[in-house]
C-alpha cells in the first residue's frame, strides 16, 4: 500500500489531461494516445494483456454520429404561430438513425416524465398512442420521500435521460424532446449543449428502428411549448409530478431536419490483469474500472475548445494505474485474479463498459465485484467516503470494516437526486449481475470549514463540469486521491482473498441477473 503515492497520481493525471491529448475524444487521435499510454503503463508494470488477440486492447465497434450546425427544428402551434428554434441556443441533440440526414414532422404529445413503472403503479403513457408522434417530457421522476416509491429522494434509472429515449422508442415515437430545467436535469444548459456533439452509438442491425431525434429544449424554448396549452414550464412539471397524471396531446406540430456526419468509430477498452495465487481462486476475479474518454475538441468557451476532462476522469484513470502498480509489486498475490479495465465512451452512455460486461475477460458469474473510480476533486483528504450502492451488495460488511480501518465515515449520498448510481460505468456491470459500485471521494474535507464540500461541488458542477475549464493545475492537492486509492486497493485485496461468492441483497433489482449468471457459469 505504501507504493501508492499522490505525486504519482498527479503525474498520470497531468499527462492524461494535457492539451496534447486533445480532450481524449473517442475514435480520434487524442483518445488513441490516451489508450496507448495506459497500455504502455500496464506493460511496464508487468500486467498480462486482457484484450483481443493477446493485446491490451478490446475493440469496441461504435458509430460516431455528429449533428451539423445547420440542424433545424421548428414548431407550428395551433392557430398558425410558427417558432424556429436556434441550434444550441434553444435546442440540441442527435439522431439515432445513423444516416446523413434525418427528418420528421409530427404532432406532439406531453407524457410527463415518460415513465412506465408498474411496480410503482405509474404509467405516463397510459391511454395514449404516441406511435409516429413527438413525445415531450421532463427528465427526472416524480418526487418522493418514501424509499418504496421511486427510491425516495434518490434518482432511479427511470429518471435518467437515457431511459426516456429508450422508452419513447419502445412506444413507437418518432422523436423525443426533453424540456430542460436545471433542477430536473441536475445541471445547467451549458452541459446539455454537449449532447449536441458527436455521439458514440452502438451500430444498428438491419431494419432496427431508432429515434429520428433525441434532443432537449432550453427553458426559453420550453416556455413556448408550455404556452401552447396556457401553462408555464413549472406548471407542466407540477402536472407531471402529480399521481394520476394523464398524457395529453399538444396543439403543436414539430418539424425537424437533422443533417449528420456519420463515421465508423475505431475505439477500444484497455484491459490488463494479474493472475491470482490460488489454483482454484484464480479462475475468479475482481475488476477495477475507470473511463478514459472525455469530450475531445468542441465549441470554444473563453478562447478554449479542448475539453481536457482532468477531474472527469483523468483522476480515476491515474488512481487505477497506481493501484495496478502496487498490486503488481506484491511478492505474494492474493488468491483471486484482478482485472483493470479502462473503458471507452462513458460520456456517450457507458458504451465501453456495456461492451466489456457483455464480453468480459472472466465470466460474469466468476466476477466478484466491480470497483469503479470516476471523477475526484483535488482538494485534499476527507473524513468520509462515498460508496453509494455498496450497501446493496453482500460485500457491505467488508466495505464497512475497511472504512473503519481507515477511520472514514460512510456518509449517505449528499446528492441522491443526481442519480449517480445510474450515471457511471459500474451500472453496466450491475445490469449484467455483477455486484458493482463506485468509490467516491468524501464531502467533509480535513482542515476545511463546514459546507466546503458542498461549495466546491456546486462550483465545479456549474462552471467546470463538461467544460474546457476542467483542467489540471499544479496547485492541486492529490492527498485525497492517494487516500481513496489506498482505500480501494485495500478493499480489493480483501475481497480477492475471501472465499465467499458475492451477490446482491434480497429484492435488489439486479439480483435476478446475478442469479442467472451464477447458474450459467
Amino acid at each position: 500500500m505504501d507504493q501508492i503515492h499522490g505525486e504519482r497520481i498527479r503525474a498520470h493525471t497531468k499527462f492524461l489531461a494535457s492539451d496534447l491529448l486533445e480532450g481524449r475524444g473517442v475514435g480520434v487521435r487524442g483518445g488513441d494516445l490516451a489508450t496507448e499510454y495506459i497500455a504502455a503503463q500496464m506493460q511496464l508494470m508487468g500486467l498480462k494483456p486482457g484484450g483481443d488477440n493477446g493485446t491490451y486492447f478490446q475493440k469496441v465497434p461504435l458509430v460516431g454520429a455528429e449533428p451539423m450546425d445547420t440542424a433545424k427544428l421548428s414548431a407550428v402551434i395551433k392557430g398558425g404561430k410558427k417558432v424556429d428554434f436556434g441550434w444550441q441556443e434553444e435546442f440540441t441533440g442527435v439522431t439515432h438513425e445513423q444516416k446523413p440526414q434525418s427528418s420528421f414532422s409530427a404532432e406532439a404529445v406531453f407524457v410527463g416524465h415518460g415513465i412506465t413503472a408498474p411496480e410503482f403503479n405509474w404509467d405516463d403513457y397510459k391511454g395514449v398512442d404516441v406511435a409516429g408522434k413527438v413525445v415531450v417530457l421532463f427528465t427526472n421522476e416524480p418526487p418522493s420521500e418514501k424509499a418504496s416509491f421511486f427510491g425516495g429522494k434518490a434518482l432511479t434509472y427511470y429518471g435518467r435521460w437515457t431511459y426516456k429515449y429508450e422508452q419513447a422508442l419502445r412506444k413507437g415515437a418518432v422523436a423525443c424532446l426533453i424540456l430542460h430545467t436545471t433542477p430536473t436535469a441536475g445541471y445547467g444548459w451549458q452541459v446539455v449543449q454537449g449532447f449536441g456533439r458527436e455521439d458514440a452509438q452502438v451500430a444498428l442491425d438491419g431494419g432496427q428502428k431508432a429515434l429520428a431525434f433525441a434532443g432537449w429544449l432550453s427553458k426559453k424554448a420550453s416556455e413556448e411549448i408550455a404556452g401552447s396549452v396556457g401553462k408555464s414550464v413549472d406548471e407542466l412539471l407540477k402536472m407531471a409530478d402529480t399521481p394520476g397524471f394523464q398524457a395529453m396531446p399538444l396543439p403543436v406540430t414539430f418539424t425537424g431536419t437533422i443533417p449528420m456526419k456519420v463515421r465508423k468509430m475505431d475505439t477500444r477498452n484497455v484491459v490488463a490483469w494479474i493472475e491470482g495465487a490460488d489454483p482454484k481462486g484464480k479462475s475468479e476475479a475482481i475488476v477495477y474500472s475507470a473511463h478514459w474518454d472525455h469530450l475531445g475538441i468542441g465549441s470554444e468557451v473563453n478562447g478554449d475548445k479542448i475539453y481536457n476532462g482532468a477531474v472527469d476522469n483523468a483522476t480515476g484513470c491515474a488512481m487505477l494505474l497506481e493501484m495496478a502498480r502496487a498490486w503488481a509489486s506484491l511478492p505474494v498475490k492474493p488468491r483471486r485474479s484482478v482485472v483493470f479495465t479502462f473503458v471507452t465512451a462513458e460520456e456517450s452512455g457507458l458504451r465501453g463498459a456495456d461492451f466489456y460486461a457483455k464480453k468480459p475477460l472472466f465470466p460474469v458469474g466468476k466476477t466478484i465485484v466491480d470497483l469503479n473510480f470516476d471523477a475526484f476533486y483535488p482538494f485534499g483528504r476527507t473524513k468520509d467516503i462515498g460508496l453509494n450502492g455498496a450497501e446493496r451488495t453482500t460485500l457491505w460488511p467488508t466495505v464497512q470494516e475497511i472504512a473503519r480501518r481507515y477511520q472514514l465515515s460512510i456518509e449517505p449520498d449528499p446528492r441522491p437526486e443526481q442519480g449517480h448510481f445510474y450515471r457511471s460505468d459500474h451500472f453496466s456491470f450491475a445490469k449484467a449481475g455483477i455486484p458493482a459500485f463506485s468509490i467516491n471521494g468524501g464531502n467533509q474535507f480535513l482542515g476545511k470549514p463546514e459546507g466546503y464540500g458542498d461549495g466546491v461541488f456546486i462550483e465545479y458542477n456549474s462552471k467546470n463540469y463538461h467544460q474546457p475549464s476542467d483542467e489540471y493545475s499544479d496547485k492541486w492537492d492529490f492527498s485525497g486521491m492517494e487516500q481513496m486509492a489506498k482505500f480501494g486497493y485495500t478493499l480489493g485485496l480483501t475481497i480477492a482473498n475471501q472465499s465467499v461468492m458475492s451477490t446482491w441483497r434480497a429484492n435488489d433489482e439486479f439480483l435476478p441477473a446475478r442469479q442467472r449468471s451464477l447458474v450459467q457459469q
